[in-house]
């Protein structure tokens, strides 16, 4: 009984690592779409610089 309950054990072991390892590969090749990386913050400095060249501070 003892030798089967550690073989299992080193059987889900085995298969944990297996799939760890399937799951960092493909996590390589998936990327998922992450809006808030394409995400406009607002003006940047060529519009700032063009709206304030028709300024007269």
């Amino acid at each position: 009984m003892r030798s089967m309950q550690s073989s299992v054990t080193l059987l889900r072991r085995r298969l944990g690592a297996i799939i760890a390892r399937c799951h960092a590969l493909l996590g390589n090749f998936v990327r998922p779409y992450r809006p808030e990386l394409h995400y406009m913050r607002g003006p940047g400095p060529k519009w700032h610089a063009r709206q304030h060249l028709g300024r007269a501070d």
